[in-house]
């Protein structure tokens, strides 16, 4: 049994250890709150473009862009991959690597020999550097600070070598954000543009919310539900365009623009993703610690009154041999 003053060496320690995990839980909780933030102005500008962009593919089959038409063999591999810079966020970063592990063996299953990595976060790169894989480029910083500008850079060297035939397809990796408690690893084809690829919408997304517990989630969208049943439903985008000058014009702009969404869309949900399981792996530590510390400070206890009762009965057995 160890001593009273290593138990209460144990329980400093301990309670110090708490204040740090429940500071970073609160940290990740606020950068959570910003992300969110990030995500709700940019959806409905994504999800408006990419329904316009698809119901022009869909009406009009007899029209080919390149970037839409895959290529006959897939012999190169193209993969964006998105993790963090730091860690203390549970399986997330181990999650993205298994499933870019697993992705690539799955392709080299079919014959694929070749892979190009975009690793998006110091994690990933490091991870892809040991493995010995090709890296496009260094995007570290894009996982702290997400910007369209970075984003599009990437994209448009994707669409460049996909057009070459450097690449013959890419992927993107990453979890997708629905809540606050609930982050999807994704694995999404970035190119060719697949028109039945339909992006999970906003409606299945709690961007308010930074509870993460299963009872709070499920009674906020039960009364989330039922407010959306008293609102006035929006009546749906009419597909009934009016294309101006032609149609390979308007195309050739909204291509791009999408694919730029695409990726700066995928940034923002890892990155929300991130605060998310940092903040549940926080929470958790911090209960770990709760309950760590009242079984130290009971032991603390027991071996004082334990101690007290042995000087008692030394000063007892001492004054009656006296």
């Amino acid at each position: 049994m160890p001593s009273l003053k290593e138990t209460k060496d144990r329980i400093v320690s301990v309670n110090s250890t708490r204040k740090i995990t429940s500071a970073m839980k609160m940290v990740a909780s606020s950068k959570l709150h910003h992300a969110q933030a990030l995500i709700t102005n940019m959806l409905p500008y994504e999800n408006s473009l990419e329904h316009i962009l698809k119901s022009f593919l869909a009406a009009m089959p007899d029209i080919d862009t390149p970037l839409t038409l895959p290529h006959k063999s897939v012999k190169v591999v193209a993969l964006v991959v998105f993790t963090s810079n730091s860690s203390l966020c549970g399986g997330f970063n181990n999650n993205v690597i298994k499933k870019m592990e697993q992705t690539i063996d799955e392709y080299k299953a079919q014959g694929v020999t070749s892979f190009l990595i975009y690793p998006i976060g110091r994690k990933i790169a490091e991870k892809v550097t040991k493995l010995g894989l090709s890296v496009s480029g260094d995007y570290t910083s894009l996982a702290d600070k997400p910007n369209p500008q970075g984003c599009q850079a990437i994209a448009e060297d994707l669409c460049r070598k996909y057009l070459n035939g450097e690449i013959d397809k890419a992927e993107l990796i990453y979890h997708h954000f629905k809540s606050a408690g609930s982050q999807i690893l994704q694995c999404r084809v970035f190119l060719p543009i697949d028109i039945s690829d339909s992006f999970m919408s906003d409606s299945e997304r709690d961007l308010k919310s930074t509870i993460t517990s299963e009872k709070a989630q499920e009674y906020l969208r039960k009364n989330r539900e039922k407010k959306d049943e008293e609102e006035v439903q929006v009546k749906p985008l009419n597909d009934n365009f009016i294309v101006e000058p032609d149609i390979e014009s308007v195309l050739c702009q909204l291509i791009p623009q999408e694919l730029n969404l695409m990726v700066y869309t995928a940034l923002l949900d890892s990155n929300a993703s991130e605060h998310a399981a940092r903040m549940v792996a926080m929470q958790t530590a911090t209960d770990n610690a709760d309950e760590l510390l009242k079984e130290l400070n009971l032991q603390y206890n027991k071996g004082r009154q334990q101690a007290i009762t042995n000087e008692l009965l030394d000063i007892v057995g001492g004054s009656v041999n006296n």
